[in-house]
């Protein structure tokens, strides 16, 4: 199936449906609602969205820079209808491809427990010992780009 990645500018229409999809999938289940402080935090970060061909939002990721070299990737959220499908491969390797082409060379990422072997076939390396966020076991990893 073709697929279209692309980056979501914040604070459009589209951004929207990406808030909604993340709330949907991430916070709902979680009973978490976002704060307008949380909203306005991710200006300068970078989303971005895989659409199906008939361009029906399938997932999304956001990138919050953390310096020149180091991205961090959150908020990484697959619709229930196209989850378990490779969608989510083609979504963090298509990031990490930009990554890649806009000089980044590490992603580091908080992966929710249930999640940690979808990174590990990804190629991310856990570091550190299991810690709590939003209420449930998360482990820090990372993956270093172009190697």
């Amino acid at each position: 199936m073709p697929r279209m990645i692309c980056q979501v500018p914040f604070a459009t229409p589209a951004f929207d449906e990406l808030l909604a999809l993340r709330d949907r999938i991430l916070r709902k289940p979680l009973k978490l609602e976002f704060n307008i402080i949380d909203i306005e935090e991710e200006f300068d970060q970078v989303h971005l969205a895989i659409y199906d061909p008939l361009c029906q939002l399938m997932g999304c990721l956001t990138f919050h820079i953390l310096d020149d070299s180091v991205l961090k990737m959150r908020q990484v959220a697959i619709d229930t209808p196209f989850q378990r499908k490779g969608i989510g491969s083609v979504l963090v390797q298509e990031a990490e491809n930009w990554a890649l082409t806009n000089g980044y060379t590490q992603i580091v990422l908080n992966a929710r427990d249930v999640s940690l072997d979808f990174y590990k076939k990804m190629g991310y390396k856990k570091v550190g010992r299991p810690f709590k966020e939003v209420g449930i076991k998360h482990y820090k990893m990372e993956k270093e780009l172009g190697s």
